[in-house]
């Protein structure tokens, strides 16, 4: 038998173009050739158990093998196998599905979750590499003889008997020049260790089984121990430190879905990889660019999702955007919060244990979905500088009898660093006023978040001002200077400082407070923070000039001393000193102005 004939297409323009451009990387054709050879495995299994195949299976897999010498890579399984006229229904027909045929003539015997591919287009993502390609192939079928199949990237193909006498297929690749680099054993391992790792038949290459076909994901939790679930951790991830926890996806309506998302310790800093969650149909790799299906919060978790209900394109390649994409992002977010709620109330103290590491999802959470924040403001912490937690709702309880203002607004004091901001903190400890540590990047825009969310509050850094204008009680102090004096005093700093981007005001503050205190804005602030982690729209604030408010204390002994001081000089001098304290306090105090400082401090000893 001997036949030569054209592969079945609209246009003999559309090869080439299927050729070069169908997939968006070269490499993918291991992956397709692969996943068909495990489609066929799958299928010879399947047909076994419902009774419509009674030979030996044998032992099945997948063997990939190369020969650098010949320029070859053979992809071989001991599947279904297909004779001369299936060879010509599903390769020479291009897009003609064998898996959706075989799937239709068994849709009412039972499951048929183990079909995962297409003969047709993915096959040939083989000329990607090969300038020829052969097919031997003998059917599971009684009495079926063995075909050859070749073509050379044209539309013209042959098709004769061949020799084979077990059941299955090879694909043989004659490898192009521009694609020998596929010929190197690390290269071809690290293809199919990336896309076959998890692939439910064993894949054999270079004598070894390189896969897992049994992962985790599709067994049942309960079946499951947690030793389980940190050993594919580390399969995953190695040399990475615990999770803190993980959540196990398993739904089949509305749509099918399983999978592991991992909960890692993350540091206070926003983690720019963003491919630790990887995207699997039916144990194939797919990608790791998940934006569409893992909500925008919860991208820095690790893990795996496996849903055959993901609609891809012809190539597997791109991710396209449906109602089931919409309802599996719903779906993650819901079972996340139910989790994070679960082990809130199951056990807080062990939860408020992980929260500096869990408080980034949260908040960012928060931020970004409205539904999550419904059901996130039940079990988000907030924590003061006595390193005590509280929810929201405990919080404003907390803070109402002494940090209201005469408005009626709960003010909530924070701090960024506790370290620098530590005079401040001090002051409103006095005052028996709580300070929050918000010292996270994702803080400033958590902030304007939840400021909008509940009624009557206010946050104020506990450095924006003042304590007594932070939290406006109503009861204003005296001062002990005049009026007189304090505009003297007003006008020795501003001569003084010499800098019109600092504000000078003379204020009646506690005694007990320091003699000048510099603060800023608290709206240019947070504006500049936010722009400082790329909150939308806020780069011009970061760009702008700092001003700074130093507000003197009228009520400090030292100002009444500088205020009493005949000799302009030494009320320059005493202002000049004070200044650089109170700048020094913030960080402020740089450069020339700092040397300065430091040799006319050591001079007065």
């Amino acid at each position: 038998m001997k036949e030569t004939g054209n592969i079945s297409i609209h246009t003999e323009n559309i090869f080439p173009i299927i050729k070069k451009f169908l997939y968006s990387d070269h490499e993918i054709f291991l992956r397709e050739l692969v996943s068909n050879a495990v489609d066929a495995t799958q299928k010879i299994k399947r047909l076994s158990s419902i009774g419509e195949f009674n030979g030996e299976l044998g032992e099945l897999k997948v063997k990939v093998s190369f020969d650098k010498d010949k320029k070859t890579i053979t992809i071989s399984d001991n599947g279904i196998g297909m004779t001369a006229e299936e060879i010509k229904k599903y390769i020479n027909q291009i897009a003609f599905s064998g898996a959706t045929e075989f799937v239709e003539k068994y849709k009412d015997k039972g499951d048929d979750k183990g079909i995962i591919g297409h003969f047709g287009l993915g096959f040939y993502s083989a000329f990607m590499v090969a300038k020829e390609v052969e097919i031997i192939s003998k059917s599971y079928q009684d009495k079926s003889e063995a075909a050859k199949w070749v073509c050379d990237g044209s539309t013209e193909y042959t098709i004769s008997a061949a020799k084979k006498k077990t059941r299955g297929t090879d694909i043989i690749l004659h490898i192009a020049e521009d694609s020998e680099e596929f010929l190197e054993e690390f290269k071809l391992k690290s293809i199919l260790e990336k896309y076959g790792k998890f692939l439910p038949v064993e894949i054999e290459f270079n004598e070894k089984i390189i896969n897992n076909p049994n992962p985790i994901w599709t067994k049942t939790p309960a079946d499951l121990t947690d030793e389980d679930y940190l050993k594919f951790y580390e399969e995953l991830y190695p040399f990475q430190e615990k999770p803190l926890f993980w959540i196990h996806l398993n739904v089949d309506y509305p749509f099918n879905l399983t999978g592991i998302l991992y909960f890692p310790k993350v540091k206070n800093e926003m983690q720019l990889q963003r491919e630790k969650v990887s995207l699997y149909s039916r144990q194939v790799f797919i990608t790791d660019e998940v934006k569409d299906i893992v909500p925008e919060f919860l991208m820095l978790l690790h893990g795996v999702i496996d849903s055959p209900d993901i609609p891809l394109n012809v190539s597997r390649s791109f991710l396209q955007a449906d109602s089931n994409v919409k309802k599996i992002n719903s779906y993650i977010t819901k079972k996340v919060a139910d989790k994070l709620q679960e082990l809130f109330k199951s056990d807080r103290p062990a939860f408020e244990e992980k929260f500096a590491s869990i408080g980034l999802f949260v908040k960012y959470g928060m931020i970004s979905d409205e539904k999550f924040m419904e059901k996130a403001k039940d079990f988000c912490l907030v924590q003061d500088t006595a390193s005590k937690y509280f929810t929201l709702d405990e919080y404003a309880e907390e803070v109402q009898a002494a940090q209201t203002d005469k408005d009626g607004n709960k003010v909530y004091l924070y701090t960024t660093d506790q370290e620098q901001q530590d005079a401040f903190i001090q002051s409103a400890s006095q005052k028996g006023y709580s300070v929050l540590k918000m010292d996270n990047m994702i803080d400033s825009h958590f902030i304007n978040t939840i400021e909008t969310k509940i009624e009557k509050t206010q946050w104020k850094r506990v450095d924006a001002d003042a304590v007594d204008k932070l939290i406006d009680t109503g009861i204003n102090l005296e001062a002990i200077l005049t009026d007189a004096q304090k505009e003297s005093v007003k006008k020795i700093f501003e001569d003084t400082l010499q800098d019109k981007q600092k504000i000078v005001a003379v204020e009646a503050m506690s005694p007990d407070e320091l003699p000048a205190i510099v603060t800023q804005n608290e709206f240019m602030r947070r504006m500049s923070d936010m722009s400082k982690t790329g909150g939308g729209g806020m780069g011009m604030f970061g760009a702008m000039p700092n001003t700074y408010n130093i507000t003197i204390n009228a009520n400090h002994p030292l100002i009444s001393k500088l205020a009493d001081l005949k000799s302009e000089d030494e009320q320059k001098a005493l202002a000049k000193q004070i200044s650089d304290l109170a700048l020094l306090s913030q960080n402020l105090l740089t450069g020339s102005d700092l040397t300065a400082f430091i040799k006319r401090t050591v001079g007065g000893f």
